[in-house]
């Protein structure tokens, strides 16, 4: 029964995917390699490795320590208790320990996706850059490379992500990862821009009422130059107003121009319940929700939507 256990862990611990980079081929591999863990360890060895997963569950982590180095005493060159001894340190807040066995861990399996996950974990949680660490890590093998961008893109750290693979041969596998982490910043910058501009208009007291907010809004929809700071000057807009349906029906017009409809139509909707007595402006909300609603193919609500609209206004 404890090996039956004892399989469980490493197939429902180890090796849950959460990256989409993380190796295929490793999950395939998954039984037979427990299998073969289970085999060439001994008693003295398992209960201990049970034990420490036992008190790391309940959030023991000295005891979880104490066990799982016995572990390393019987295996000095076992890489799974070198990465368990990391995670238990860095839960317990043992920083400088957790940092010396994550990069054992590391260097003795550069192509585990995990091990590189406990090492950036433990480098975040100390405040320091990975650059550090250059020198005592498997800097040059590619897959470790790769892995590691994965992480830090998934921690939306994109421009740490696009230095980790700078000045590598990128294997196809990640080439869609590269373009990813540059739209990402692409996008980024273009926030910043937008949120600067919008700091910049709000310092200058530009926006002090309703109408001059409406007055700006009016300005940014007519242009269509700038759908991100006609975003961001909305939800302003309704933060400080709201229960004014202009500036949801404005956010929601952005909403749609950006493709996220369902957020739009959200928004919209929203602005129906504020809305009174303005039939142009009620017009304008339907077919921004027809609009939407066109867009994810719900047709029924798009012509519900546009046989609502009034005409001769």
């Amino acid at each position: 029964m404890k090996k039956l256990i004892f399989l469980g862990f490493i197939i429902g611990g180890w090796f849950l995917p959460v990256s989409s980079y993380a190796q295929e081929e490793q999950e395939i591999e998954v039984e037979q390699s427990a299998e073969v863990f289970l085999e060439d360890y001994s008693d003295t060895f398992q209960e201990n490795f049970f034990e420490g997963l036992k008190q790391k569950g309940i959030q023991n982590y000295d005891r979880a320590v104490t066990y799982f180095l016995e572990c390393k005493r019987l295996q000095p060159e076992n890489s799974v208790i070198s990465f368990e001894l990391a995670k238990s340190y860095l839960a317990d807040s043992e920083y400088i320990m957790a940092e010396e066995y994550a990069v054992e861990a590391v260097n003795n399996d550069p192509e585990n996706y995990w091990y590189a996950e406990i090492l950036t974990n433990v480098v975040e949680a100390k405040k320091t850059v990975l650059e550090e660490l250059k020198d005592v890590i498997p800097w040059d093998n590619t897959i470790f490379r790769g892995n590691l961008a994965d992480i830090y893109f998934l921690k939306e750290d994109y421009l740490t992500a696009q230095s980790i693979l700078k000045g590598i041969k990128t294997p196809k596998k990640y080439e869609r990862l590269e373009r990813k982490i540059i739209d990402s910043i692409a996008k980024q910058e273009r926030n910043v821009l937008s949120k600067k501009a919008l700091e910049t208009v709000v310092s200058n007291n530009d926006l002090t009422d309703v109408n001059s907010y409406k007055s700006k809004i009016e300005g940014l929809l007519a242009s269509a130059a700038d759908n991100e700071m006609l975003l961001q000057i909305t939800e302003d807009a309704i933060e400080n107003f709201p229960s004014q349906p202009y500036f949801y029906y404005a956010n929601g017009t952005a909403l749609n121009v950006l493709l996220k409809y369902k957020e739009a139509i959200e928004i919209l909707e929203t602005a129906l319940d504020y809305l009174t007595d303005d039939i142009p402006l009620e017009n304008a909300i339907y077919k921004e929700l027809a609009n939407a609603f066109t867009a994810i193919n719900n047709t029924s609500k798009a012509n519900m939507y546009l046989s609502k609209i009034k005409s001769g206004f």
